[in-house]
């Protein structure tokens, strides 16, 4: 039996060219205003400002969210620039080798769930949001997938799949993803983050460039 190698994306500004999170947000705020403003966070580390912004939907129905996902992703996708397409591109070609293509990020599963499904993506990793008995979100969540909790994510989930990280692929646009990116043998930098960038030129790294656009077609066949 033949191993397959995994390929990881990012997804903010490396598939997409938003930050899906900041996006989704707005557009949730906007159907469902508050009256009192989230408590100032600044100074606050990653972690704790991801965990803030899962605790604004603490109380909605799980369900409720991951539709509002889909309706989210609907207008999302008809943005004429939504996409980095040399980073769809790369994840259309690994898909068409038979590689396990992954998502990992630290947004929400109800906005990555509808993007995986129209890019053909075969997991997603992501923080995942504790709910209640009463099927409702507590607005905790397990833990940040951010940092290096990305590439141990992905650790575990090679060593799940049998694949050797020699073997396996990692596209990230963000300093942050550089723990992800050293856990595998073939890592790519999309865009120009300066510090992922002297590592790209320093150990030959793949570079993409951040050519946004709508999402093109799936070639047939």
């Amino acid at each position: 039996m033949t191993t397959r190698p995994v390929a990881f994306f990012d997804v903010d500004e490396t598939l997409i060219s938003g930050k899906s999170m900041l996006l989704f947000r707005d557009w949730w705020d906007a159907l469902h205003p508050r009256g009192e403003r989230p408590c100032a966070l600044e100074g606050k580390d990653r972690s704790e400002l991801n965990r803030a912004y899962y605790r604004r939907f603490a109380g909605v129905p799980a369900a409720e969210l991951q539709s509002a996902g889909r309706e989210w992703y609907g207008a999302y996708r008809s943005d004429p620039q939504a996409f980095v397409l040399p980073a769809v591109t790369a994840l259309r070609r690994h898909r068409a080798l038979g590689h396990l293509t992954v998502l990992v990020s630290g947004s929400l599963w109800a906005v990555l769930a509808p993007l995986a499904a129209d890019l053909g993506a075969d997991r997603i990793l992501c923080a995942s949001q504790r709910v209640g008995d009463d099927g409702r979100l507590t607005g905790e969540i397990v833990r940040p997938v951010i940092g290096p909790v990305k590439a141990e994510a992905a650790a575990v989930l090679m060593a799940s799949a049998g694949a050797s990280p020699e073997d396996c692929f990692a596209y990230g646009d963000h300093e942050s993803d550089l723990p992800l990116l050293r856990s595998v043998g073939t890592p790519a930098v999309v865009g120009d983050d300066p510090v992922l960038t002297q590592h790209a030129l320093r150990e030959g790294w793949l570079r993409l460039p951040t050519e946004t656009g709508a999402l093109p077609l799936a070639a047939v066949g």
